[in-house]
């Protein structure tokens, strides 16, 4: 009885293996043409490598979180670029996740830049006591870029610091326009309101 059983459970686990191979390939052709169900499955198989990956290379395992969900939202968007027969959907999916993770770094660079250069400008505007309540504002402001959800900080600081136009920052982050336009407005929204909240605190 002990051996039947062994030899079923290595033949259970034979064609798990085999199924697993099959699925795969299942999940990356119907991610392919559109279907729903393989991208969520694509997610449960590999979202975890490309978290790791985000986390290794940014070392916040939130921003991490973020990253992958963009990775997973622009394999969505980008499937018709995908082709099955040239290449595994784990290795394009790497792929995105380091176009990812370059973007998030040269987003960080950027604010780490900003803050460098309000913090000389306040610096030299201290000295010279020319117009404290416009320093004030930068510095209120970029407090409150950096209090918004990601996406609406990454938006607004590409529009006010990097000069682009929605439809610009459309093509830069792969985002439809009509995304761009309603994460700008409701980052503005927060913005004003937080504001707001802050002028009648004091």
């Amino acid at each position: 009885m002990t051996a039947h059983r062994t030899t079923g459970d290595l033949v259970t686990a034979a064609a798990a293996v085999a199924a697993d191979a099959v699925s795969d390939d299942r999940i990356a052709r119907g991610l392919a043409v559109g279907d729903e169900h393989c991208l969520a499955a694509a997610y449960r198989r590999w979202g975890r490598l490309v978290h790791t990956l985000a986390a290794r290379a940014l070392g916040d395992p939130r921003e991490a979180e973020d990253i992958t969900q963009q990775v997973f939202v622009a394999a969505w968007r980008g499937r018709a670029n995908f082709r099955p027969e040239r290449g595994s959907l784990p290795a394009w999916l790497t792929g995105i996740t380091r176009r990812k993770i370059a973007d998030a770094l040269t987003a960080r660079t950027r604010r780490t830049e900003l803050a460098a250069t309000l913090g000389a400008s306040l610096e030299h505007e201290g000295r010279t006591a020319e117009e404290p309540d416009r320093v004030l504002d930068r510095m209120v402001v970029t407090e409150e870029l950096s209090r918004l959800p990601r996406v609406q900080r990454d938006v607004l600081e590409l529009a006010y610091f990097a000069d682009l136009t929605q439809t610009q920052i459309a093509d830069r982050t792969g985002m439809p326009l009509g995304t761009v336009k309603s994460h700008a407005r409701r980052g503005l929204q927060r913005m004003r309101h937080s504001l707001e909240l802050a002028g009648a605190g004091h």
